[in-house]
């Protein structure tokens, strides 16, 4: 499968490896352009911005972000709004807050693209354990983009659900997170 990839801090630039490493194609963008090479050393093709990042993708798209939570995110959902297409999808993967969540799928919903949010756990020891991915949004989408999440999980039949509509992919990470640091 080919996907988009935004965001290339450490747990983004292992995720995009790990998806590599299963066979997965991936476009990547970051703001810093030495970490898009570095991807592209393992490779990953290199896009120059976010559109170039569209662009170089095949319909129905998949685009992962992982940024941190708040107005960068904003930004990113708002440019790919306007670049998307309907049966689009936009994986949220950073660590949300599910209100937000849901205001991102309301506005992509009115332009048909489709919003899952996969709350991620794994840190940096995601690329070589994997990831446990808790991932909000329409069924059939999930269903579509199930590889990827097979691909980034500890196996591919477990670390990996589908746990309700937008919105709960996010809600689940904030209630594990709480609930793991008591």
């Amino acid at each position: 499968m080919k996907l988009g990839m935004i965001g290339l801090g450490r747990m983004g630039a292992n995720m995009t490896q790990r998806l590599l490493l299963a066979g997965h194609q991936l476009v990547v963008y970051d703001q810093n352009a030495d970490a898009v090479a570095s991807s592209g050393a393992n490779g990953a093709m290199g896009a120059e911005s976010v559109a170039d990042l569209v662009d170089k993708l095949e319909a129905p798209r998949a685009v992962w972000i992982m940024l941190p939570a708040g107005a960068v995110t904003d930004a990113v959902i708002d440019e790919l709004a306007g670049l998307l297409a309907s049966e689009d999808a936009v994986i949220d993967g950073g660590n949300a807050n599910y209100k937000d969540t849901l205001r991102r799928g309301e506005m992509l919903a009115q332009r048909g693209i489709h919003l899952m949010d996969a709350g991620t756990s794994g840190g940096i020891w995601g690329l070589t354990e994997g990831y446990s991915l808790m991932v909000g949004g329409d069924a059939d989408t999930y269903r579509r983009l199930e590889p990827i999440f097979q691909a980034l999980a500890p196996g591919e039949d477990k670390g990996y659900s589908h746990v309700g509509p937008i919105g709960a992919g996010h809600f689940t990470k904030m209630c594990t997170t709480a609930w793991s640091t008591r």
